[in-house]
């Protein structure tokens, strides 16, 4: 007999489903013929339809991977979960699959794009027009603040852990790193790959591999850093089509909630209870970044990680000292 069955939630997860939005115009100008959203549900409803917790997806992950957030972080017995796949991913709409073009065929997804997908599996499928908190972590805080920006009437709380409202121009340098690592392959062709990229992924890896984690975290492994990045990180990316890794490295380029504004003057505007929360150690966003745009948002709340894990103390899926700081930071956030 199933929890749901004697009145309490089902805490499990569901299996990755796909919300159908049709034809679905980007704001680069392009039009996906038949986009679909990727998603999955931990929880249930409650009755009045005030306990969803939407997390947008970070660079490169599925839904399955951020499901250890339900537990360490939020209680599925009490919040209904979603974890939504950004478009490029390989699980919504990518070029991978679904006639999604690359910046080459003129198509690049913005975060407005993913904002506008999610309020439509939201509405559509859980009828739910404004979530109890919308929580990100890297690329997945990008979409939190576009969220408040773009749909401040719907935005109740957001949390965005180690991620900025605006791609720094130090961060685009990385990026490009990146892209260029992957396009300089002798099987891209301009357009896509005629083979698998295998030495451009090996030089993407290790430059990712590079920035994700701390100095101090790599002083303490106890293989050399080739190997590690060889078992630990390659797999993760290899696992994607390499049009997909492109297609999600120009949305996080061209990410920008103010789109070339006044970036202080957008985040004053933002009426949402926020929490940012960085790590001292965060190569790619730094604490420095992160405070700056937090005391431009009335009202917000700036927590601050200190962990080797650099980068990836936003996401400690297996580390349960950042798990307890992240948990108690949720909870301040979810008691207002």
């Amino acid at each position: 007999m199933s929890p749901a069955s004697l009145g309490r939630p089902d805490p499990r997860p569901s299996a990755t489903a796909f919300h159908h939005l049709g034809a679905f115009p980007l704001r680069c100008g392009a039009r996906l013929a038949s986009a679909r959203i990727g998603y999955r549900r931990i929880g249930e409803l409650n009755a009045d339809r005030s306990n969803l917790i939407l997390v947008p997806s970070s660079y490169g992950a599925r839904p399955e991977d951020l499901a250890w957030l339900a537990g360490p972080l939020f209680d599925p017995s009490r919040w209904c979960i979603v974890i939504a796949s950004a478009f490029g991913n390989g699980v919504s709409s990518s070029p991978s699959h679904g006639g999604m073009g690359l910046a080459e065929q003129g198509c690049t997804i913005q975060h407005a794009d993913n904002v506008e997908a999610q309020r439509r599996l939201l509405q559509d499928v859980f009828g739910v027009e404004r979530p109890a908190l919308i929580y990100g972590w890297s690329m997945g805080a990008q979409q939190a603040y576009q969220w408040a920006v773009q749909e401040p009437r719907l935005v109740e709380r957001i949390c965005c852990v180690c991620g900025t409202a605006r791609t720094t121009p130090h961060n685009r340098l990385f990026l490009l790193s990146l892209r260029q690592a992957l396009t300089s392959d002798r099987h891209w062709n301009g357009q896509g790959f005629e083979a698998p990229p295998e030495q451009g992924l090996w030089t993407y890896a290790l430059i990712y591999a590079s920035w994700a984690a701390s100095q101090p975290f790599f002083q303490g492994i106890d293989e050399p850093v080739e190997e590690h990045v060889r078992r630990q990180w390659l797999p993760h990316y290899a696992r994607h089509d390499p049009r997909d890794l492109i297609a999600m490295l120009d949305t996080w380029l061209a990410h920008d909630v103010a789109a070339g504004g006044d970036l202080a003057a957008v985040l004053a505007g933002i009426a949402a209870k926020a929490a940012v929360v960085a790590c001292r150690q965060d190569l790619y966003f730094t604490a420095a970044d992160m405070a700056a745009e937090a005391e431009a948002i009335p009202g917000a709340t700036f927590h601050l990680l200190d962990s080797p894990l650099g980068h990836r103390a936003g996401n400690p899926h297996s580390h349960a000292a950042e798990q307890r700081q992240l948990r108690r930071i949720v909870d301040q956030l979810l008691s207002g």
